[in-house]
């Protein structure tokens, strides 16, 4: 049919997509890096020790050494 587009993706139409940026604006966007992952990354690595710490000192020291 003539008067159908077939878009693989939304991008594919002009209203779809942002106007482009500069390399100025990039770069002050990206200056201070990915902070986020940074921050979920330590709160499951914190909440992943303090699980480990808990299981050591609730469950395998009451039990006392092995032998």
């Amino acid at each position: 049919m003539p008067g159908i587009v077939d878009d693989s993706s939304t991008a594919g139409s002009a209203e779809h997509v942002s106007a482009p940026i500069g390399s100025d604006a990039a770069a002050e966007t990206l200056r201070h890096g990915p902070r986020g992952a940074f921050f979920v990354a330590g709160i499951s690595t914190a909440l992943l020790f303090l699980g480990w710490l808990a299981f050591y000192f609730l469950l395998f020291m009451p039990r006392g050494s092995v032998g």
